[in-house]
């Protein structure tokens, strides 16, 4: 069983875009289940790959995590077919820093003005420096995960907190 341990930050600045790749575009659509219930089902296209992933519960940092690649077309067409408007456009920068590569979404569509930075980590009790350009951390926050983004956007939060 594959486990996914992260940690997610709203950005304090744009310092990070000095040290960053040029990014790769995504689209990401999740299956419809019942937050908080369901495993989150989501596929995703990510330049010219594709990948269909199943996520467990959070339990803490940690939940289990499996991810298969599927072909473009498959990916389009679960897009279209079982994703509806629960979809979710950004690009990806990978971001080292100090021995660690930070994970740096800028968001798209009905999530435009949202940033973030996430960091896998290979245990929960890993040590890590935190980068100047990080902010607050949002990982317990479920507003912040991509699947409650695709529900509830960022454009429709009442109250947004600044990146």
């Amino acid at each position: 069983m594959g486990v996914e341990i992260e940690r997610k930050y709203l950005l304090a600045s744009d310092a990070w875009r000095e040290f960053s790749d040029d990014g790769i575009r995504m689209v990401q659509g999740y299956f419809a289940g019942v937050p908080g219930e369901s495993p989150t089902v989501r596929v995703r296209i990510a330049g010219e790959r594709a990948f269909l992933t199943v996520k467990g519960r959070p339990e803490g940092f940690a939940r289990s995590e499996f991810e298969y690649t599927v072909p473009v077309a498959d990916a389009e067409a679960m897009l279209r077919e079982f994703c509806g408007d629960r979809v979710v456009e950004k690009c990806r920068y990978l971001v080292a820093f100090q021995g660690f590569v930070w994970e740096v979404d800028e968001y798209f569509g009905r999530n435009a003005g949202l940033f973030t930075a996430e960091l896998e980590l290979d245990s929960v009790d890993t040590a890590f420096p935190l980068p100047p350009w990080v902010g607050r951390e949002v990982t317990g926050d479920p507003r912040y995960t991509n699947g409650a983004l695709s529900r509830k956007p960022f454009s429709e939060w009442e109250e947004r907190d600044s990146n």
